[in-house]
């Protein structure tokens, strides 16, 4: 696992961090399949923003739209949430039955009382979506390269964490099968896609 890790945030640092931090360009659905990839989520079982244990069990059997983010980000997330609250106001105005999942990547500040307090500020629907932390650090850098192939790093003298900017939709057996721009500010092509994977 190490190795994989050396090997990925290597390429990550020739990239320029535009695998991670890029900004919106998908234009199609062919940018955001990941069906040929045979990215699997392992099994997981964390707490919400509820103190609730929520994981794999719940998940198990439906689609849902994960992404990695924390309440503290000065960079991309501010943006990356607010999008996903698009997409979540979407899917309940379509009647979609789906999940959505943010992995906070600083869960030492991420308690669940403080993910409650964020969540409602950015008016999350707790039926469809749950922020997850009570996990060590070394756990969401692991389950994040393992699921989406993202590294998950500390920026050295900063206040920021480097993690993917993606969403990734994992289909009802688990495979991740999508991949969204989560800085695209345009989300029509996004919506319709999702609408189309997930009604089939």
């Amino acid at each position: 696992m190490k190795q994989m890790l050396g090997i990925v945030l290597f390429m990550f640092i020739l990239s320029g961090c535009n695998w991670m931090y890029s900004t919106g360009n998908s234009s199609n659905a062919n940018d955001f399949d990941l069906s040929s990839a045979g990215l699997t989520v392992p099994d997981f079982e964390f707490t919400n923003q509820l103190g609730e244990r929520f994981g794999s069990p719940q998940l198990d059997g439906q689609y849902w739209l994960a992404t990695m983010a924390f309440t503290n980000c000065p960079s991309v997330c501010p943006t990356m949430i607010p999008n996903m609250k698009n997409l979540q106001d979407e899917m309940i105005a379509k009647g979609i039955e789906m999940k959505f999942v943010m992995f906070t990547v600083d869960p030492e500040t991420d308690t669940p009382d403080h993910l409650k307090t964020y969540s409602e500020n950015v008016g999350a629907d707790h039926s469809y979506w749950h922020f997850l932390t009570g996990y060590e650090f070394e756990e969401i850098q692991e389950l994040s390269l393992e699921a989406f192939k993202s590294p998950v790093e500390q920026v050295e003298e900063s206040n920021d964490i480097m993690h993917s900017t993606r969403f990734f939709l994992v289909n009802p057996e688990g495979l991740v099968i999508r991949a969204y721009d989560g800085l695209e500010s345009n989300q029509k092509e996004i919506i319709r896609d999702l609408l189309e994977v997930v009604k089939g």
